[in-house]
């Protein structure tokens, strides 16, 4: 795989990538799963589900702060986050 394992172009790896940002930060977890009410059993049991994935970027998208945050964090433009966003609710 190499060191660019992590391909950008792939929504899904994005999306998870930026739910194990979330879950980095107990604080913001919490508010992930108050306002998406998503639970810890229903993301774990639907981790790679394209619903939970698209929540997680909606949740980053409806809030900026944490939208550039987490594309900070993972190395991404915002726009690559809702892009990827876009694609997960087609």
């Amino acid at each position: 795989m190499g060191a660019h394992a992590h391909h950008s172009g792939d929504p899904d790896t994005l999306a998870l990538s930026a739910l194990g940002w979330v879950l980095s930060d107990s604080q913001r977890a919490e508010r992930l799963l108050s306002l998406t009410g998503l639970t810890p059993d229903v993301l774990r049991d639907n981790l790679t589900d394209r619903a939970t994935l698209s929540a997680v970027l909606g949740f980053l998208e409806a809030h900026e702060p944490d939208l550039l945050l987490a594309a900070d964090a993972l190395n991404v433009t915002p726009d690559a986050l809702v892009k990827a966003h876009a694609e997960l609710t087609r």
